[in-house]
């Protein structure tokens, strides 16, 4: 689904989607770009993340290696204590096991 198909912007479709990440789980920049129906939209999501509401739990969202953001309000660090108080484990080198951690909508939910 493409934001233009359906008259919401891809603000609108990221936050409703960073919303829904449960606690102790994450989701990669791409992987939302390709979920609002725009796969190669990872760094637009990034940037809307930097400068998103503060209300959302952007600290759940991690690149494609499971690493941190270093823009995150208050670093890295920062982000790994959200993280680590949800029960994420972060490595010394401020990755997460992307793997076994990573959240997707069931697919009913997955059409924004």
């Amino acid at each position: 689904m493409s934001p233009m198909d359906t008259g919401i912007t891809l603000n609108e479709l990221v936050y409703s989607l960073v919303a829904r990440i449960p606690s102790g789980r994450v989701m990669t920049y791409g992987q939302i770009a390709a979920l609002c129906g725009s796969p190669r939209a990872a760094r637009i999501v990034g940037g809307i993340a930097h400068f998103g509401s503060e209300e959302l739990p952007w600290h759940r969202v991690v690149n494609k290696r499971g690493g941190l953001a270093g823009a995150f309000p208050g670093g890295r660090s920062a982000q790994a204590q959200l993280l680590e108080a949800e029960g994420v484990s972060v490595s010394a080198e401020s990755i997460v096991g992307v793997d076994s951690l990573m959240w997707w909508p069931p697919e009913s939910e997955e059409q924004l």
